[in-house]
């Protein structure tokens, strides 16, 4: 049985311009998660985070709050996809992608 989980997850409120991003890939590394995020054309963040079940929900925890400068209103998270994964650039464990 595999303790290893993907999570897809939104996050909405002043989360551009403020570091989220670079934020987000941090925790990431830091953290031994895969995964990547990017801003949407919408104003929201969106990221995929996979690794150890316990170290993801710790990350989607942590996005709930995020760096000092942002304010965050809602963060959506559901299962993610190996397909979503693989999104991030060739040879990197976490990527900040364009924004979509």
């Amino acid at each position: 049985m595999s303790n290893r989980a993907i999570v897809h997850v939104t996050v909405r409120g002043r989360v551009q311009g403020v570091g989220y991003r670079a934020w987000v890939e941090d925790q990431a590394i830091l953290n031994g998660l895969e995964g990547w995020v990017r801003n949407r054309a919408d104003g929201s963040v969106e990221a995929v985070f996979a690794g150890p079940a316990d170290d993801v929900a710790a990350m989607v925890s942590a996005c709930r709050k995020g760096p000092p400068a942002a304010r965050v209103d809602d963060v959506i998270d559901a299962a993610g996809t190996a397909d979503q994964i693989k999104l991030r650039r060739s040879g990197e464990s976490f990527s900040v992608l364009p924004t979509f």
